[in-house]
């Protein structure tokens, strides 16, 4: 007996589950931007993932950021400013000033740094993509090939983090 399924006749009951499994994995998912703003420190959540990527929104607060030079190996990702002022630098030394609906793609490998360089708290969206030559995303390495915590002061200026009563982006 055959079933039928989006993508054709499934002759075997086990592709049935196989398809349905498929299907359940595959099931899209919403998410709002919306985030606490931030007087120090930094926070993100995860807005949505898959295997392949993650969506993150994130606030630091004024004269924060990711501030040791640092490249993701294994993972592309981009930037996308939804509030405040972020100052890109470059392994070469430039720099790129982006502001509200200005974003950068970073591959996998590309040195960077960034900082908060407004007065008011930088919200972003982050996106995440796994690159084909795989590779641990989650480890960022520093000019010397070390690993990089990226909680420690030298790299995002660590302090306490603290919200802002009642305010968010939204």
């Amino acid at each position: 007996m055959t079933q039928s399924n989006l993508h054709g006749t499934l002759s075997d009951p086990d592709d049935g589950i196989q398809a349905l499994d498929h299907l359940i994995a595959t099931q899209p998912q919403t998410f709002r931007l919306r985030i606490e703003l931030m007087d120090e420190g930094s926070h993100r959540y995860m807005l949505a993932e898959t295997g392949n990527m993650k969506i993150k929104i994130r606030c630091y607060a004024a004269g924060g950021g990711e501030n040791a030079m640092h490249a993701h190996h294994g993972q592309d990702h981009s930037f996308i400013i939804l509030q405040g002022h972020a100052r890109f630098h470059y392994l070469d030394g430039q720099t790129r000033d982006l502001g509200r609906n200005e974003g950068i793609m970073l591959p996998s490998g590309c040195y960077y740094c960034f900082e908060n360089s407004g007065d008011e708290p930088l919200v972003v969206l982050r996106f995440e993509s796994i690159t084909k030559d795989g590779g641990d995303p989650e480890i960022r390495l520093g000019l010397h090939g070390n690993q990089i915590n990226p909680h420690t002061p030298e790299n995002n200026r660590a302090k306490t983090p603290r919200m802002r009563p009642n305010a968010f982006y939204e």
